[in-house]
């Protein structure tokens, strides 16, 4: 589709803050792609972006944009709820496909979209932002060439502060979910990032997990209602599991854990050695790794190499257009490129949404969980998010 040298061309459905902040500067950032349409349900969202990011193309429905057929490339850029149909029609209209996590509440769901994907030779990639982060990449590098050695132990936390104040509405917030019992929401929106830097890592999936969800703010504010209303979602949560290949892992997850955006810090332990990469915007900076050996025991700084960042990228830059530049490049360069390589895309999605589902059981029926999971058992309930 794009073999004869010509613009990768991108459509994106989605023209909200994170359409803003990280998808449209990333594929502006990638010489070898356009933007050359934009739809939202929302005509002023949508012709402010076009406006801002040159976009020729405004459309108000996304069976505008997909009936094109000089659109290579669909980003889905919407809310959680529309992931899965926006996806499905984008692969059916013959697009590849960059989606914003999650594809499906329901790992099997995703599983079927990669299906569909791989049977009509596309590409899709998840919104896996912070695997793409420069310290990130070097550090998966640095395991990869035996840094650590045999893989011990990882541990993951991604968490800050957002929700705290129960006054900041929450965003992606179903207020009609049955608030008798608890929801998904913080394993979801904030435990799919680092559960997919777990596996990524470690080199291997989760085989069994136990997990326990918390709410620990009970009434809050809701995007687009007027008053405080009682919402019983899970805004902090811990799970604990083993990998197949032999190594143990821990993820926690929070809305209200002080502490500055993205939240994200990554532990991995090995016989050689270990390293922690710190995703938080502090202090100017957004990210940091560090690397330990058993006989120097004392975690120093690791710099990364430039060839790790975006053109003109630097840690000083936002996280939200830094690590998202390095997404566009990745996909692109795939989308690009003969054969199958991937990294990131459904099937890794469906992956680390299988995870988040076993959590949740292992927490509705206080159990340890085995994965796979069992195909033809009964869906989970539906998240809040």
């Amino acid at each position: 589709m794009t073999s004869t040298g010509r613009k990768t061309r991108v459509g994106v459905l989605g023209a909200g803050a994170w359409a803003s902040f990280a998808h449209l500067p990333g594929f502006r950032r990638d010489e070898r792609c356009e933007v050359v349409a934009i739809a939202d349900p929302q005509p002023a969202l949508a012709n402010a972006a076009a406006l801002a990011f040159g976009i020729p193309s405004v459309y108000r429905s996304h069976e505008e944009l997909l009936a094109r057929d000089d659109i290579d490339l669909v980003d889905v850029c919407t809310p959680s709820a529309t992931h899965f149909d926006l996806a499905w029609a984008a692969l059916e209209a013959g697009k590849h496909v960059l989606c914003e996590k999650p594809v499906a509440y329901d790992y099997r769901d995703t599983l079927r979209a990669h299906a569909l994907a791989r049977s009509r030779r596309l590409k899709t990639k998840l919104g896996f932002t912070f695997r793409y982060a420069p310290a990130m990449r070097y550090m998966k590098h640095l395991i990869d060439a035996g840094y650590i050695g045999e893989p011990f132990i990882f541990n993951g936390y991604e968490q800050n502060s957002q929700w705290l104040d129960p006054s900041n509405p929450l965003r992606q917030a179903d207020a009609s979910a049955d608030q008798s019992r608890i929801q998904v929401s913080s394993l979801e929106g904030y435990g799919a990032p680092i559960i997919d830097i777990g596996m990524w890592m470690v080199g291997s999936v989760f085989s069994e997990v136990v997990g326990t969800m918390r709410n620990f703010i009970p009434e809050r504010m809701v995007r687009g209602y007027p008053a405080p209303m009682r919402m019983n979602i899970d805004d902090g949560d811990i799970f604990i599991g083993e990998f197949a290949n032999g190594a143990l892992g821990s993820v926690q997850t929070s809305f209200v854990t002080v502490g500055n955006y993205p939240g994200i810090e990554a532990r991995v332990y090995g016989r050689e050695g270990a390293l922690i990469c710190r995703l938080v915007e502090e202090f100017g900076v957004c990210e940091v790794l560090r690397g330990a050996k058993p006989d120097a025991v004392e975690f120093v700084p690791i710099d990364v190499p430039r060839e790790f960042y975006p053109p003109g990228g630097n840690p000083t830059e936002s996280w939200r257009s830094l690590f998202y530049a390095n997404l566009v490049s990745s996909f692109v360069t795939e989308v690009r490129a003969a054969g199958d390589a991937s990294e990131g895309d459904f099937l890794d999605g469906a992956r680390v949404q299988e995870v988040i589902n076993a959590v949740e059981l292992s927490f509705r029926d206080r159990r340890w969980v085995s994965l796979p999971l069992d195909a033809a058992a009964p869906a989970v309930s539906p998240p809040s998010n």
